[in-house]
């Protein structure tokens, strides 16, 4: 049984929730999101909270049961709250800067990284060291913010590179004489 999926998604104030043929649609004040409801469960809005249950419980039904759930609360938060990842910068000549709509990074490289900023997509640097992603849409923001890291992951030895803010970095020990 799904301990997720028996939770029901409370709606908050200011977010409208429709069923139309199979497809669930989010607007709120951030944006509007749209998502394919799976064949295998099914989505009841009622007193102002969305309710998910599987039409058969086999295996793809209670799969798609906890899914659909989280994936709908993640609808719902991101219109109404947003959500935001912070991108820190290591490195001696490491650092970020916005134009207009890019994102130009100096990684070392001989040249510099432009990044464009996808639509819905808000970025900051708040420092030359500190990105800021923010959207509505969690699933772009954390690719939008994996896109980044990659272009300079952080290396084991000094760390240097693009990392979230909070993760660790497994270091090594350097050479030994």
């Amino acid at each position: 049984m799904s301990r997720v999926g028996k939770l029901p998604v409370s709606i908050p104030s200011g977010v409208e929730c429709k069923l139309e043929n199979g497809i669930f649609k989010a607007k709120g004040p951030l944006g509007q999101l749209d998502y394919n409801i799976s064949d295998s469960v099914v989505v009841e809005i009622k007193d102002g909270k969305v309710l998910v249950d599987p039409k058969v419980k086999d295996k793809t039904g209670r799969t798609m049961w906890g899914t659909t759930r989280a994936l709908i609360n993640n609808m719902i938060h991101g219109i109404s709250k947003g959500y935001s990842i912070n991108l820190e910068i290591n490195g001696v000549g490491y650092r970020a800067a916005m134009e207009g709509k890019t994102l130009v990074l100096q990684l070392g490289y001989s040249h510099d990284v432009r990044f464009e900023s996808p639509e819905g997509i808000t970025i900051k640097c708040e420092k030359p060291t500190l990105i800021v992603i923010s959207g509505f849409n969690k699933q772009v923001v954390g690719q939008v913010a994996a896109v980044i890291r990659s272009y300079r992951p952080p290396e084991p030895y000094k760390g240097k590179g693009i990392k979230r803010a909070g993760e660790f970095v497994l270091r090594k020990e350097g050479k030994k004489k």
